[in-house]
């Protein structure tokens, strides 16, 4: 059971940010047990991969789109190429054998990228318009339904579709 699952009850509602953040944390500690070789690593790259993954893809089917509007539009159409260079990264490292020369250095390369995007782009800039974007009740809302795809794409594998996602960035609703 993730992070998510003892924050967040099945009959309870979420703020999405909240719920967002909680999926920042959980991707944190797997990234620094990879660091420190806490537990077998090919298992905790598949853990990493896989919520990075299903994160990536409710935040594009999802989340993006319901806020998706004048203000927010540039910083969006940001976040989903920093999302495909995060992909590119954990594609290679999918591929690539663990004890490498460059698996480390990628695994430093991908914690500065979602330490860049999650932390300061998402929840130091984007969280903060979200919040005054929708209220409480539509935050919940969409809690729930990032949640439940969440979990659903957590079901299966969704890190192997990360090859596949590699080519170019998700597209997003045009305002135009």
């Amino acid at each position: 059971m993730g992070i998510l699952r003892k924050l967040f009850g099945k009959d309870t509602t979420t703020d999405v940010l909240e719920l967002l953040t909680a999926q920042h944390k959980e991707v944190d500690e797997l990234i620094a047990k990879l660091e420190h070789g806490s537990g077998p690593r090919r298992g905790l790259l598949v853990q990493l991969a896989d919520r990075l993954a299903a994160h990536a893809t409710v935040e594009e089917k999802l989340f993006y789109p319901a806020i998706m509007a004048k203000k927010t539009e540039d910083q969006l159409h940001e976040a989903v190429e920093e999302h495909l260079s995060i992909k590119r990264l954990l594609a290679d490292m999918i591929e690539m054998r663990l004890d490498d020369d460059s698996f480390d250095a990628k695994l430093a390369v991908l914690k500065e990228q979602v330490r860049h995007h999650a932390h300061q782009e998402e929840e130091g800039e984007l969280f903060p318009e979200v919040k005054d974007m929708l209220s409480a009740d539509e935050r919940a809302a969409l809690g729930n339904e990032v949640l439940v795809m969440f979990e659903e794409l957590m079901q299966g594998h969704p890190s192997q579709q990360v090859p596949k996602q590699t080519a170019q960035a998700a597209k997003l609703p045009s305002l135009r």
